[in-house]
């Protein structure tokens, strides 16, 4: 005889349950708006509301000071408020589906000095290493590879809160498949799809505890080797792209930069960690300063 309890799913936490609704409250709503005003109005939520409440600001203030400590205050002001602002946009694009791939599609925004290599590794079936970082929008680059057919799949961290992965997972996949989870069986799916000549985005922007101790903005973090080492053991073009959020912040130009040559692992990922920060430099409001990338030692 079995426990009735075993055959009952166990809920999310109440407090994920809360915060998923009102989410999903948000997009429900934002989704009566026309797309540019939608857009607009959730990065205007994000930065006014949840940025505060979530202690968004705090953190990048923290991080700003860590890494940029010549900013001016009224900069470093307008970054507290751009950062999650830009977020907001993206995650409203992510959940725009079809409005948002579409108008990748039409723009076909791809450029850079890279894009020859992309174009020939298509054309060779060569496996290829996306090296990628949540600047601008980070899903912007995919729709743009996926429309051009070329085979690009993704791994991916399911969030904390299990009520937002599922609706959150599912619009991932809208905008372009595969999808690996991190975890052994995703793991052992993601490389049958690199050797087999798959194009996979991998993000190396956060700190990995056990990572090479490299250089990012001057300071020491820890990076991961993960995409320089699969690159080697695969024989795999590593290309840095990004999805650059254009003025009128609802259109993009997704940026192939040069191919990283093959060397040492930890060369390999700091020519992307200084390629990352140089376009960082230029676009300051575009990357996701909320995360804990300069970690204190105690």
């Amino acid at each position: 005889m079995t426990n009735d309890s075993d055959d009952i799913d166990e809920k999310p936490p109440l407090a994920d349950r809360i915060g998923n609704a009102a989410f999903l409250g948000l997009m429900k709503f934002a989704g009566w708006l026309p797309y540019e005003r939608r857009i607009a109005t959730v990065g205007w939520v994000f930065s006014h509301i949840l940025g505060p409440l979530a202690g968004w600001r705090k953190r990048i203030r923290s991080n700003l000071a860590l890494a940029r400590p010549d900013l001016s205050p009224e900069e470093v002001r307008h970054l507290m408020r751009a950062v999650p602002n830009n977020a907001g946009r993206s995650i409203a694009e992510i959940y725009s589906g079809k409005e948002f791939t579409d108008r990748i599609q039409a723009s076909d925004p791809l450029y850079g000095p890279g894009l020859p290599a992309l174009e020939e590794a298509a054309i060779s079936g060569r496996p290829v290493i996306i090296a990628c970082a949540h600047f601008g929008n980070y899903d912007a680059f995919r729709a743009a590879l996926h429309a051009r057919g070329w085979p690009i799949g993704a791994l991916y961290r399911p969030m904390n809160n299990e009520a937002f992965n599922e609706h959150y997972i599912p619009a991932m996949k809208a905008i372009a498949e595969p999808l690996f989870p991190r975890g052994r069986s995703g793991l052992a799916a993601m490389l049958r799809f690199l050797k087999g000549g798959g194009w996979l985005a991998l993000g190396f922007d956060q700190y990995d505890g056990k990572g090479a101790e490299l250089e990012f903005f001057g300071l020491p973090t820890k990076t991961v080797l993960t995409p320089a080492e699969l690159a080697l053991r695969y024989d795999a073009l590593v290309v840095p792209v990004s999805g650059i959020r254009q003025p009128d912040g609802v259109s993009f130009a997704v940026l192939v930069g040069e191919p990283v040559p093959h060397g040492e692992p930890a060369e390999m990922m700091q020519y992307l960690n200084d390629d990352l920060e140089a376009l960082i430099r230029l676009h300051m409001e575009q990357w996701l300063w909320i995360h804990r990338r300069w970690k204190r030692r105690n």
